[in-house]
């Protein structure tokens, strides 16, 4: 199923989507979270642009480049909780300004690549699972998107648990768990 133009569709909408679902709420939306140990939207969207920096393109250019040298060909660890520090301080307009401008250079530089089939088979070395091809990455990078969609609905959702009374049986992202 994955091609280019399919996995592009989706991406250049994310931003958007996070700024129709996030722009202007009150804190008590952004801020809140699952308890201890997870994330707020705010959290969220600092990872995706910590991500948009240091994970899909940067690692997509060290596949592209098909080191012989296995080192070179190996990610850098992804650091999953950069954005508490990054983020600190800043606005979530900000922070929504900045990913969708970090999105933008991103899909730029992916569409400038004109990718084939041949370019989606290389591989680089994930520190975790070993070998994976380019394909996979991208991939990937649209999976993250939509998991981190779905993530921020249902930390949302779950802000009403205590209000929606017998209606929880209907409302699975009220009951949904981390």
């Amino acid at each position: 199923m994955f091609t280019i133009s399919l996995a592009v569709e989706v991406l250049e909408r994310t931003p958007a989507v996070l700024r129709a679902l996030l722009a202007g709420l009150s804190d008590e939306w952004t801020t809140g979270n699952e308890g201890p140990d997870t994330w707020s939207p705010y959290d969220v969207v600092g990872h995706l642009i910590h991500g948009e920096r240091t994970d899909w393109m940067a690692r997509a250019r060290i596949i592209l480049r098909q080191d012989p040298d296995p080192a070179h060909r190996t990610f850098q660890t992804f650091d999953r909780f950069a954005q508490f520090r990054e983020s600190r301080g800043k606005s979530l307009a900000q922070l929504l300004d900045e990913f969708a401008a970090a999105r933008r250079d991103n899909l730029i530089e992916l569409r400038a690549l004109n990718l084939g089939d041949a370019d989606l088979e290389k591989t680089g070395i994930h520190p975790k699972f070993g070998t994976v091809t380019l394909k996979q990455l991208l991939s990937t990078w649209v999976a993250h998107d939509f998991d981190h969609l779905m993530q921020i609905s249902r930390v949302m959702g779950k802000q009403l648990k205590d209000d929606v009374g017998p209606w929880t049986e209907f409302l699975r992202v009220v009951r949904a768990t981390t």
